[in-house]
């Protein structure tokens, strides 16, 4: 009786090790794709993933990819609709011009997370500095994340450069939302300038 114990208290043992290991590795995998940042059990952000990566992001249970830069950019994956369609995710495209983002261009970004805010989505652009953007501001306008906060999860990749900061001051505007907090530097940097 007590083998039976002890046995069944090995493998809970054993069970929940290799659990703790495949979390770690999955972990691991995802801080592989560039500027990887995961804000939620739902919503993360990126910079161009690999083909391979794509996989990884599957089965770390992403069920959505949302694309904001354009399908000719050196870095993109050629295809890249076809290989996330593939893999059983949704695919949405939003090409967001890097020198003039638009309001439209966030909001149409916005709508469809707000069509299914409880689908596991990854952002990505090709660094991750467009995509952090939308990302504060989605945070901060819809999910209630406060300003310093969700500015420092966008500073772990960037500061915005002055066409961003100016976009992002709009739509914070439009939603009664100061920009201002305890900390918070808007200097613009010189990124793509």
């Amino acid at each position: 009786m007590n083998y039976k114990r002890i046995s069944a208290a090995l493998v809970l043992c054993v069970s929940s090790g290799l659990a703790a290991v495949s979390t770690q590795a999955q972990e691991a995998t995802l801080s592989d794709v560039l500027n990887f940042r995961q804000y939620s059990d739902n919503f993360a952000s990126a910079g161009q993933p690999s083909i391979e990566q794509f996989s990884q992001i599957r089965d770390a249970g992403f069920e959505r990819v949302i694309y904001i830069a354009f399908s000719n950019n050196q870095n993109a994956v050629p295809n890249a609709d076809q290989v996330v369609k593939s893999l059983g995710m949704d695919y949405v495209h939003i090409p967001v011009d890097w020198n003039n983002p638009t309001a439209r261009d966030f909001y149409t970004f916005a709508d469809a997370m707000q069509r299914s805010p409880d689908q596991k989505t990854l952002l990505h652009c090709q660094v991750n500095a467009r995509a952090t953007a939308f990302s504060f501001l989605y945070r901060v306008i819809y999910e209630d994340v406060p300003v310093a906060a969700a500015k420092a999860d966008m500073n772990s990749v960037w500061q915005p450069n002055e066409t961003w900061r100016d976009l992002i001051f709009q739509l914070l505007a439009e939603n009664n939302i100061s920009p201002e907090c305890e900390g918070c530097d808007w200097t613009p940097s010189n990124l793509g300038n």
